[in-house]
């Protein structure tokens, strides 16, 4: 298997992949390889999922909404259903006589 340098990685994002090693008692390496598996769409037998084929639109977000949540979501939806658009183009000044 090939081996791969990653550089330029921000302290920030250093001090996660230390945090989640130590918290699952994994080493960095499988830490790095969970990451870039899962970022990628891929099973850990190196199998590519056709949902995740590095398409932003094909992205799936974890986490729901408490009621709260769903409820202002679902008011500011049924907001811009009754909005008028507004107009986003300049008229011009033949079309305006």
């Amino acid at each position: 298997m090939p081996d791969l340098v990653i550089r330029h990685i921000d302290s920030l994002m250093a001090e996660r992949i230390k945090t989640l090693a130590k918290d699952r008692h994994w080493s960095i390496n499988d830490v790095v390889l969970h990451a870039l598996r899962h970022g990628l769409g891929m099973s850990a037998a190196g199998q590519i999922s056709s949902e995740a084929m590095l398409d932003p639109g094909s992205l799936v977000l974890g986490g729901q909404w408490n009621l709260t949540e769903k409820a202002a979501f679902q008011e500011a939806l049924q907001a811009l259903s009754l909005a008028r658009p507004t107009q986003l183009a300049p008229v011009r000044a033949s079309a305006r006589a």
